[in-house]
């Protein structure tokens, strides 16, 4: 048997008669850039996850570089967000002229330690010797694997030490905390559509919701050159809108999301079912308070590259998110941070396996995977 760790192919398939006539119609009316197709996804995904103002833009990096740019807060301003994540994280945060620190990362849901984050911030806000103050002014939680971080506790602490919480909620479309959907808790939450997400464009695209209509208004403007209206720049921008056609698509797919993202809720049930009676494989943990939608389904084994290249033999794609934390890359040796340094987020990069995930996926695909790592789990 084959499975893919992705299938587009499958999902494409249910909407394809919907998809061909919007295209036809982008088309035929010559509305590529903005227009109405943006317009209603933009009120559509905000009404979804329940924020007052939705803007799109051409990816989740755009996303979160425009929420810190129009928030002000860069210009030498230190960031506090987790090593186990996608560079866009922290590039964003560089690129608006911020910088990006970490803190280690809870073992079980491998999101940020809100613990950690406030150890890290007592120390930084200290009484000063010197007139220097703090340079800390936001937190940047990641909503990983499609679970929210303990967003309780995390503004809790951000309101102590006066901080602006922004979410990277890239990976988090329609999962909620405490009945609150992911990216309506800090000044703004920052979502990205590229194709594999629970919500994929047929391209690039993100979007940034929020309720301060000032701050989405200047986000509108970054994201088009820094116009207030045509030709007239208040601003310089950037070239980072959302094309009408994967508006369209994402329309098309919003629809039919909260239902895709129960199969993917009913499929990470089953694994886990599975999953559990096989010794030496830890889970990740859905907090009680937390509902996931799985955009990943994330396993730790002793032997992950062993286990990854075994599955792989039965005909199983497999994923690594992510196999090297941040602060270890090559792109961020200036910081000097060595190994050790945050040791949750490095014992769970070595041995992090991300399993097929998507709302197609069956039962008898999700036991042929199961039936494989407790083959590899005996013989080992």
């Amino acid at each position: 048997m084959q499975i893919p760790f992705l299938d587009l192919k499958a999902q494409y398939r249910q909407i394809e008669a919907e998809v061909m006539p919007m295209v036809v119609d982008a088309m035929q009316n010559g509305q590529f850039i903005g227009g109405p197709q943006v317009e209603s996804f933009e009120k559509e995904f905000a009404e979804f996850c329940g924020a007052d103002c939705c803007v799109g833009v051409n990816s989740g990096t755009d996303a979160l570089r425009f929420v810190f740019l129009a928030a002000g807060i860069g210009g030498g301003a230190e960031i506090v967000t987790v090593p186990n994540t996608f560079i866009a994280t922290t590039e964003a945060v560089s690129q608006a002229g911020a910088t990006p620190v970490f803190v280690d990362i809870d073992p079980l849901t491998c999101n940020m330690d809100p613990n950690k984050l406030e150890d890290y911030l007592k120390k930084s806000f200290k009484p000063q010797a010197s007139s220097l103050k703090p340079r800390v002014k936001a937190v940047l939680p990641v909503h990983l694997y499609g679970q929210t971080a303990a967003m309780e506790p995390i503004l809790e602490i951000a309101r102590k030490f006066d901080l602006a919480v922004v979410e990277d909620a890239c990976q988090a479309h329609g999962a909620s905390y405490k009945g609150k959907k992911a990216g309506t808790f800090g000044i703004a939450g920052c979502f990205s559509f590229y194709p594999g997400k629970n919500l994929g464009a047929f391209g690039e695209g993100g979007a940034v919701v929020t309720r301060d209509r000032n701050l989405a208004d200047k986000i509108r403007m970054i994201r088009d050159h820094g116009q207030s209206r045509k030709y007239f720049h208040d601003m310089e921008g950037y070239n980072g809108r959302l094309d009408s056609i994967q508006a369209g698509v994402l329309r098309i797919k919003l629809k039919r999301l909260r239902e895709w993202n129960e199969a993917r809720r009913a499929h990470a049930k089953y694994y886990d079912k599975l999953l559990s009676k096989i010794p030496g494989i830890t889970l990740t943990t859905e907090a009680p308070e937390a509902v996931s939608v799985y955009h990943l389904y994330v396993i730790q084994a002793e032997d992950r590259d062993g286990l990854q290249k075994f599955l792989s033999a039965k005909g199983i794609s497999t994923g690594l998110h992510y196999p090297m934390p941040l602060h270890l890359q090559k792109a961020y040796a200036h910081m000097g941070l060595a190994g050790g340094s945050f040791p949750v987020a490095e014992k769970v990069a070595g041995r992090l396996l991300s399993l097929p995930m998507y709302p197609e996926l069956t039962n008898e695909q999700i036991e042929y995977v199961v039936d494989a790592i407790r083959e590899f789990v005996e013989k080992a």
